[in-house]
């Protein structure tokens, strides 16, 4: 109830789109429940009203304090109908004690108390030293007609005082004041987080908030806003009030809140109002200590970041292992926009925020066809969560500055109101607004925004800040940009900005790092294709077509060709290209079966060049036997499987020459892992001679790789 009235009246100033030139101005007015004779201190909410600690009388206290004043005791006030306020009355007389009693804190329902007062307060006083008998906070639970039940919290001590406690809207932190033996200085503000049914151990803020002197008074208001008062931080004389809020684990640097609220004099107690700067505050600024009412006709947002830059541009690049021939091939980027750019390295521009798809596809440069896809992820790109500021980073004085807050992305919350702090001690309102300044210079332009939750209604502030510079001519200007290094904040990986979230990101660099071949697929299938379809028909006879079910799709891949090199796949694409096989592409397949990882490691091991395995007399050399009888071992590992082996040589013959030498040592081979002890029946050879080569037969490294032997296990 409290808070309607201010709440609706805020918003209707947030939207007006008005200019003020003025510092953050205060109106503030002594409470009209304060008087001149007594003290009163330490407002408090309560329902429609606020509790107070004053040292009126309430004819109950045999004792006084040292300077001839009575004790305080916890006092209520609210205002009537018409919207005054009443006479303040003693609060409960079952929490009320002999001695000082509060400040106090309520829970959200108001059903629960916290208050502060001394330990002892029954006849034990009269045994003990008073600086004996510290302060510690209670609490008391009301039934309906009476506030019963009252303990002490688990952290009280008779060593140090623990004091002026105030709960988090929440209810789930008591913060409170102490000096205790781990404090900074005198005073120290605390916490202590409810869990599991109890208040845990205290922790101290930490020296950006507590100082060598004294703060005391915190109070958190329904935004996260610590308010508290302190003589060790900087201020204007005695105990001055300032903010702070929470940063992750720690908190931000305390910010002064301005005169007329602090003055010479002791500022203390302050509660306020959630999205206005309203509230009651304490001060000895009079004949006493009184409570006093201010409001602020802007709006503050105490605390911002600076704003974040909405990266749209960005430098995207290949880095790996697979290399191509760039004769042949060529590298192109997809950017799912309907964009395309060609090469390893290249910067790209989106539109905007969005979803995209990436791919970087390696294409035949003669067919234009897709040769294989080395990476493919999905990007979301998001504005940051944050006010954003729209407003040129240079200016002129004494010319019209347009700033737009239109483009604040703050998802969950509507906007219920802008507001502006040019840097100048000028102020304004509105989602666009126009400002000039006077003077040359840099300025930090700020722009807070009122939030509200779409889901639960919850009201917050946040603020970014942006450096304008303002330029007295535009030589002026020409000469300062120009002399200003060029800062390319395009040229950094998509991948390492906090505005990206990739998705689905699949790369065969990675896949490559583990028992992984290069397999030229002719045709994939979710059902099963015989493999004396007409289908393959047009296969080349010398290419066998092998079937390759995967497990994590469920498709049926149908394979002429399985290498370990991404090049040694090129020509047999080429020719199943020509063959009327349009839809040939090279895949990386994982091996899952554990005798296909087994093989794949012996061949990455010893190598599949047949120069290795025989003599010029095409006999097997020693080093053949150590390779080979690891294929027999592999074999008695696994006795269900069957192992299909292939020579092949390079062109320096005749044909029939070659295809005869190359099935002579497919025989060969046949016969020495036979002679181990494999069954001939599981072995089958294939001598191909020079029909099948993987590299060009130019050179003499390129007619040497084509020499070579291939191991595969075939169906079980």
């Amino acid at each position: 109830m409290k808070y309607r009235f201010l709440i609706l009246l805020s918003i209707a100033i947030l939207i007006s789109g008005t200019l003020y030139a003025q510092q953050y101005s205060y109106t503030i007015t002594k409470a009209p429940f304060s008087t001149d004779r007594y003290d009163e201190f330490a407002p408090t909410w309560y329902k429609n009203g606020i509790v107070i600690c004053t040292n009126r009388s309430t004819g109950a206290s045999n004792y006084s304090t040292s300077d001839k004043k009575g004790f305080y005791k916890l006092f209520m006030t609210d205002t009537s109908s018409l919207g005054k306020w009443h006479s303040p009355v003693l609060f409960s007389k079952e929490i009320r004690t002999r001695l000082n009693d509060g400040p106090a804190t309520f829970n959200s329902t108001y059903d629960t108390v916290y208050f502060s007062r001394n330990i002892i307060t029954d006849d034990r006083i009269k045994s003990i030293a008073p600086s004996r008998n510290k302060l510690g906070i209670f609490y008391a639970v009301y039934d309906g007609k009476d506030w019963t039940k009252v303990r002490e919290v688990r952290f009280n001590s008779e060593w140090f005082n623990i004091t002026m406690p105030s709960l988090s809207p929440d209810g789930k932190r008591l913060y409170f004041v102490s000096d205790r033996p781990d404090s900074y200085g005198g005073s120290d503000i605390y916490y202590s987080q409810w869990r599991n049914g109890y208040w845990e151990e205290p922790v101290n803020l930490g020296p950006i908030v507590n100082t060598k002197g004294n703060e005391t008074y915190p109070f958190m208001n329904e935004l996260g806003e610590l308010f508290f008062s302190s003589d060790g931080h900087a201020g204007l004389g005695g105990k001055d009030i300032l903010v702070t809020k929470q940063r992750g684990d720690s908190w931000y640097p305390p910010v002064r809140l301005d005169a007329p609220v602090n003055s010479e004099f002791d500022d203390f107690g302050i509660v306020t109002v959630p999205l206005r700067d309203e509230g009651f505050f304490s001060s000895n600024r009079g004949r006493s200590i009184d409570i006093y009412n201010f409001r602020s006709e802007f709006p503050h947002v105490w605390f911002s970041e600076a704003q974040k830059s909405n990266q749209y541009c960005f430098t995207i690049s290949d880095t790996g292992s697979i290399q191509i021939d760039t004769l042949r091939l060529q590298y192109v980027w997809d950017f799912g926009d309907n964009t395309k750019m060609y090469g390893t390295d290249v910067r790209h521009c989106f539109a905007g925020p969005g979803e995209y798809n990436i791919n970087l596809d390696i294409t035949d440069k003669r067919s234009g066809k897709l040769f294989f896809r080395k990476l493919t992820y999905d990007i979301e790109i998001m504005d940051h969560d944050q006010p954003y500021i729209t407003a040129p980073d240079y200016a002129l004085f004494d010319e019209n500055i347009e700033f737009d807050g239109s483009n604040s992305f703050c998802p969950g919350y509507d906007i219920a109101g802008y507001f502006w702090d040019f840097g100048d001690g000028s102020q304004g309102t509105g989602e666009r607004i126009t400002h000039f300044y006077k003077e040359p210079g840099e300025y930090l332009v700020r722009v807070g925004l009122i939030l509200k939750s779409k889901t639960s209604g919850e009201i917050k502030k946040r603020a970014v800040t942006k450096r304008i510079t303002v330029f007295a001519n535009n030589s002026q200007r020409t000469i300062l940009i120009s002399s200003r290094p060029l800062i390319k904040n395009d040229e950094t990986d998509i991948r390492q900005f906090e505005n990206i979230i990739i998705n689905g990101l699949y790369s065969a660099e990675a896949d490559l790092k583990q028992e992984a071949v290069f397999q030229v697929e002719i045709l994939s299938s979710l059902s099963r294709i015989p493999l004396d379809s007409p289908l393959f028909r047009n296969v080349p006879l010398k290419y066998k077509v092998r079937e390759v079910f995967s497990m994590a799709d469920s498709t049926w891949s149908y394979v002429v060709e399985q290498q370990m090199n991404l090049m040694s796949t090129y020509i047999a694409y080429s020719e199943l290209i020509e063959s009327g096989f349009s839809d040939t592409r090279v895949k990386l397949a994982l091996l899952t079966d554990p005798s296909e990882k087994e093989l794949y490691l012996f061949k990455k091991t010893y190598g599949l060049l047949a120069d290795n395995y025989f003599d010029s007399r095409n006999r097997l050399v020693t080093s053949a036997y150590i390779m080979l009888d690891q294929i027999v071992n592999l074999m008695n590992k696994y006795p269900g499987i069957k192992l299909d082996i292939e020579v092949h040589t390079d062109n320096n013959g005749t044909p029939s020459r070659l295809l005869y030498l190359s099935q002579i040592r497919a025989q060969t081979v046949m016969k020495y892992i036979a002679s181990r002890g494999v069954s001939s029946n599981r072995l089958s050879f294939y001598g191909f001679g020079d029909s099948r080569p993987i590299s060009s037969n130019l050179s003499g490294p390129d007619r040497r790789s084509n020499r070579r032997i291939e191991f595969f296990i075939s169906n079980k």
